[in-house]
């Protein structure tokens, strides 16, 4: 059974560092691309970052850009971010998820790609 699950979310405050894990299970992970976006109630869903698969190119949003690393532990069947230097804007729900049909070689920062979503952690930076 293919299953994500996120966790490492919490509430801190402006400038500290959380580290997000996607535990992955039922498919191997080296072979696909994961994502990880966030969503704000009345936004989009905003692709951060994502780590294509057998160590291919990743990519980052630009207000993540020097902050936020995402990397990949095949023996631990997960792909973590760390984000430092949080901010405000920084608060939203984390989701990682797998493109389990990939159509190219790098993976891809458009949610519509991706096909196995996990539940999401919550991520609070206070000012």
């Amino acid at each position: 059974q293919v299953q994500l699950v996120e966790s490492g979310g919490g509430l801190v405050q402006t400038g500290s560092s959380l580290r997000l894990s996607c535990e992955v299970s039922g498919f191997p992970l080296n072979d696909y691309h994961i994502g990880w976006f966030r969503h704000v109630p009345g936004k989009e869903r905003e692709g951060v970052s994502c780590i294509s698969s057998r160590d291919g190119p990743t990519y980052y949003h630009d207000s993540v850009k020097g902050r936020f690393t995402i990397s990949r532990d095949n023996a631990r069947n997960a792909v973590t971010l760390q984000m430092n230097s949080l901010k405000p804007e920084d608060t939203a729900v984390y989701y990682c998820a797998a493109d389990l049909r990939p159509m190219y070689s790098y993976c891809s920062r458009d949610d519509w790609q991706y096909t196995k979503w996990g539940q999401g952690t919550q991520v609070t930076v206070s000012s």
